[in-house]
């Protein structure tokens, strides 16, 4: 998936001589809090960002004054996980994609960039996901696919995290498409995966999923 497919052209891009005033409500009616900036010649100038904002000497001052270092981007051919990294280093809520030459394309929402991740992990198919926990030292992606597949299982997508240290266990994601992963489980187990948790599997209610998920926040 590259970034120029999941461009959000609904939310405008800023001009170097709007005001704080107009950069503001525009944050306010598209429920973010960075903007692009652009000058007159369409080339991106740079992100304002609300708290800048809110600095500013008074809401007629105009924006341009208030960008400040070299303006972060993505092009448009850069995957999805590029913007999503750039996103993340920087705590933005939208990135900008600009081309080699600075010309501004249009930009990125974060929940547009979790939409995309969403469908990669094949979240609207039908079946179970299974966490699990491994040894760095034991890890093989190819071996953890075979081992499930040999169970009349398939793993529909997977998803890692990386340990922070040396010590500590990779976390495994896995989307199946089937719903009862009792012999599944069974044989990881003994394949010395550690399977923290399992969801979706049958018997499992929405509501009852919905339900437990508003006490934890509760909570």
């Amino acid at each position: 998936m590259k970034v120029r497919e999941a461009i959000h052209s609904a939310t405008p891009a800023l001009q170097s001589s709007d005001s704080v005033e107009k950069a503001l409500g525009l944050l306010m009616e598209h429920h973010v809090r960075h903007l692009p900036v652009v000058n007159e010649d369409g080339r991106l100038a740079g992100i304002i960002a609300e708290e800048r904002l809110m600095d500013a000497d008074g809401p007629a001052s105009s924006i341009g004054g208030l960008l400040v270092g070299r303006p972060v981007s993505v092009p448009p051919d850069a995957h999805i996980f590029d913007a999503a990294r750039m996103m993340v280093k920087h705590d933005l809520s939208t990135v900008p994609v600009a081309g080699s030459e600075g010309q501004y394309h249009g930009l990125l929402r974060r929940h547009d960039i979790f939409d995309q991740f969403a469908q990669m992990l094949s979240t609207r198919e039908r079946g179970a996901i299974l966490a699990l926990e491994v040894d760095p030292r034991d890890y093989a992606l190819s071996k953890l696919i075979h081992v499930i597949e040999q169970n009349e299982a398939k793993v529909l997508a997977v998803a890692s995290e990386l340990p922070e240290t040396s010590t500590d266990d990779i976390r495994v994601t896995l989307k199946l498409n089937v719903k009862d992963t009792s012999r599944v489980r069974h044989v990881l187990e003994h394949n010395d995966y550690h399977v923290v948790a399992a969801f979706g599997e049958e018997g499992e209610e929405l509501e009852e999923l919905v339900d437990e998920f508003v006490r934890y926040l509760e909570v």
